[in-house]
C-alpha cells in the first residue's frame, strides 16, 4: 500500500451474487439455516444504503468461476469433491443479488480466486482514492471475505467486518470473527455503529468494539 496516512473508508461488498445468495445452487451449498443467509443479504442492502447516505465509497467485487479461469489446483479440488463451477459469465448465477452498483460505483471481477486484491485494478483504485480502511460485507466470512481481509491487513489497510452483513460457510461464525480480531486487529461490529464508517485511530478508540454485538 502506498500513501502516508490515507484516511478514507470504502465499503467493499464481496460476492453478493445469485449463486451465493439465493436459489438452488446457493441453498445446496450453504447447508445451514437459510435465515442466516437472508439476514446477511439484508445487512448488505442496509450497509450499501448507509454508505451512500454518508458519502462513503462503495465498491462491489464479483466472482466469476468459469473453468477457463481455474488453475490446476482449483480444477483438481472440484473433481475430487464433486464441485460444480459457480457464477458462470453470462449466467443468472453471476448476477448481483438484492443490491446493485450505482452507475458511478466501481465493480471489480475475481476470476476463480477468493481475494479481491487479485482482481485487476482493485488495490490501485483504493490507493488512488485515498482509502485506508475497508468495511467488509458479503459472502462468505471464512472464504472470500477473510481472504480479502488478510491481504488488506498485510498491505497496511485497516479492516472492519460488518457482522450483520456476512455469515460463514464452513466454520462457526463466532470463531471467524474472533480470528479476524486476533490476527488482523479487525473491528467486528454492525452497520449501525458509527465507528464502522471511520478509520480506526488508536487502541483506545477501538476498545468499545472488543466485544462486538452478536
Amino acid at each position: 500500500m502506498t500513501g502516508e496516512n490515507p484516511e478514507g473508508t470504502a465499503l467493499v461488498v464481496v460476492d453478493l451474487q445469485n449463486d451465493f445468495c439465493t436459489g438452488a445452487t446457493a441453498m445446496a451449498r450453504y447447508g445451514k439455516d437459510p435465515a442466516a443467509l437472508d439476514t446477511a443479504v439484508a445487512g448488505c442492502v442496509r450497509a450499501v444504503a448507509r454508505a451512500r447516505e454518508r458519502g462513503v465509497e462503495v465498491v462491489f467485487v464479483r466472482f466469476v468461476g468459469d473453468p477457463e479461469h481455474q488453475g490446476a489446483g482449483w480444477r483438481l479440488r472440484d473433481r475430487t469433491l464433486g464441485k460444480r463451477p459457480k457464477c458462470l459469465e453470462g449466467s443468472w448465477g453471476v448476477g448481483f443479488h438484492a443490491a446493485t452498483p450505482a452507475p458511478d460505483e466501481r465493480v471489480f471481477t475475481k476470476r476463480a480466486c477468493f481475494d479481491a486484491f487479485l482482481a485487476d485494478g482493485f488495490e490501485e483504485y483504493l490507493v488512488a482514492r485515498g482509502v485506508g480502511h475497508l468495511a467488509l460485507a458479503g459472502l462468505y466470512a471464512d472464504v472470500c471475505v477473510d481472504s480479502t481481509a488478510r491481504t488488506a491487513f498485510q498491505k497496511g489497510f485497516h479492516v472492519t467486518l460488518l457482522t450483520d452483513c456476512s455469515t460463514s460457510l464452513h466454520l462457526p461464525y463466532d470463531d471467524v470473527r474472533r480470528f479476524m480480531r486476533t490476527v488482523y486487529g479487525a473491528r467486528t461490529t454492525t452497520t449501525d455503529d458509527p465507528r464502522a464508517w471511520t478509520t480506526p485511530m488508536s487502541p483506545t478508540e477501538e476498545a468499545p468494539c472488543a466485544r462486538p454485538p452478536r
